[in-house]
């Protein structure tokens, strides 16, 4: 019975963190099919492929959504006609370098700008390099439904048509997410009981292997990325700074939950080969701490 409550109780836990984030999400979703045309979009993202890429590294800092809120938004303007190199950075970065992620990370570790800097100047390089690598390598949006642009010219409609547009698609897509935010919630709390604290001590024996570890940790416990900082420093006093670094970036960039999110977004291909570089530049970038 005290099992099943700690595991009901983990997880109500994630979803009260992660709900706010995804409505913010849904509802900037929402914002964007009703009041963004194809011909606003064109105009903002650079031509250039280096400055596309720059622009969406950058552009995250200004979204407060968290990994889970952070998709509907993505899937929105890449229907929109944003090319994919310059939407998966902001992916990757908006739950990391947006201020409020920042501050809580700040806060977490006692006031202190050292892991501020370590999380969010490694994020900007790693998903900067992404964004550059994806831009030779896919030409299309990777979108699982295969629709390259959404043509759909909601500038038409008054004012009050496009907040009820708004509300709608929110809705829509918050149904969308939900259950799926759901799903990967039941699994991190399962994983959080039964899986113990001393076997995760016991494999991190080693630099590499440490990182390696809580890289895992972060994508089973599935936390949203403004409290991940709080647990992150609850582990200070067992494992080294270069595997918290490697925790608090991969966490945000792919866990449980948005990779449940990404299924129902993008190419299983496209995932896998994302997921991997993800993995390989978290990990090279812990070792360089």
């Amino acid at each position: 019975m005290s099992t099943f409550l700690q595991l009901n109780t983990i997880f109500i836990s994630i979803i009260i963190e992660a709900l706010p984030f995804v409505l913010i999400g849904v509802f900037i979703s929402g914002l964007i099919q009703m009041f963004v045309t194809e011909q606003m979009i064109a105009k903002i993202v650079p031509k250039n492929r280096v400055l596309a890429v720059l622009y969406g590294t950058v552009i995250g800092a200004l979204f407060p959504a968290c990994e889970c809120g952070i998709i509907p938004i993505v899937h929105r303007l890449l229907k929109k006609g944003v090319p994919l190199h310059a939407a998966i950075p902001f992916m990757l970065t908006g739950p990391i370098i947006n201020p409020i992620v920042l501050f809580s990370t700040f806060i977490a570790f006692g006031n202190s700008w050292q892991m501020v800097w370590y999380r969010g100047g490694l994020a900007f390089i790693i998903a900067f390099v992404i964004g550059l690598i994806l831009s030779f390598q896919y030409k299309d949006t990777q979108l699982l439904d295969g629709d390259e642009h959404d043509h759909i010219h909601e500038h038409a409609k008054t004012l009050w048509q496009k907040f009820v547009g708004t509300l709608n698609h929110a809705v829509e897509e918050f149904f969308s997410v939900g259950k799926y935010l759901i799903i990967g919630a039941f699994i991190a709390a399962s994983m959080q009981i039964f899986v113990k604290t001393s076997l995760l001590i016991e494999l991190g024996q080693t630099k590499a292997t440490s990182s390696l570890v809580m890289m895992a940790l972060a994508f089973i416990l599935s936390l949203c990325s403004e409290a991940d900082a709080f647990i992150a420093a609850s582990f200070r006093g067992t494992f080294s700074t270069s595997s918290l670094v490697a925790f608090l970036l991969i966490g945000p960039m792919v866990d449980i939950k948005n990779l449940l999110m990404m299924l129902q977004t993008f190419k299983k291909k496209f995932i896998v080969v994302l997921i991997l570089y993800i993995i390989i530049f978290v990990f090279i970038s812990s070792m360089l701490v």
